[in-house]
């Protein structure tokens, strides 16, 4: 009788837990996936209306941005190195998130989407990682662009 009691308690046990509401305080990712969209839509809508001071809000005090001139490590040198991208009436590029992911705690999450040149065409594609560095302020930590791949270049180019 009691070998009978093990697998009957075992599969009340495992029912019970798939049962188990989530943890009080645990954030909603649809939520926290919006925030970041969000922060992302305005950091890039910072390029389109000329913004150098609200890019530069977006950017975490230890920001590292990847660029074909070298690795830029810190706010201050970011906010530096991109001042041009900012001079003139149009932007030289503009970019937008297609895809967002954050990790089930909250802390950090990665941006990614198409990046297009002046008359629209998608010339790259961006990669960033945001951290929540307060409740509801997203910060880019990490940022690098990529290179077309093939079958990015063929989808961009409509075939």
């Amino acid at each position: 009788m009691l070998s009978l009691h093990r697998p009957l308690a075992a599969c009340l046990f495992a029912t019970a837990l798939c049962c188990v509401p989530p943890a009080v305080g645990q954030p909603a990712s649809d939520s926290l996936r919006q925030q970041v969209t969000d922060a992302e839509r305005s950091f890039a809508l910072s390029m389109a209306q000329r913004d150098h001071a609200a890019f530069t809000r977006y950017l975490s005090e230890q920001a590292i941005f990847y660029s074909p001139g070298g690795v830029l490590q810190g706010r201050a040198a970011v906010a530096e190195a991109w001042r041009g991208f900012f001079e003139g009436a149009q932007a030289p590029f503009s970019w937008e998130p297609d895809q967002v992911d954050v990790l089930a705690d909250g802390t950090l999450a990665h941006s990614s989407g198409p990046v297009r040149d002046p008359a629209g065409k998608v010339v790259a594609r961006f990669n960033s990682v945001w951290r929540q560095e307060a409740p509801g302020v997203w910060r880019v930590v990490f940022d690098k662009g990529s290179p077309l791949s093939e079958r990015e270049r063929r989808a961009a180019a409509g075939g």
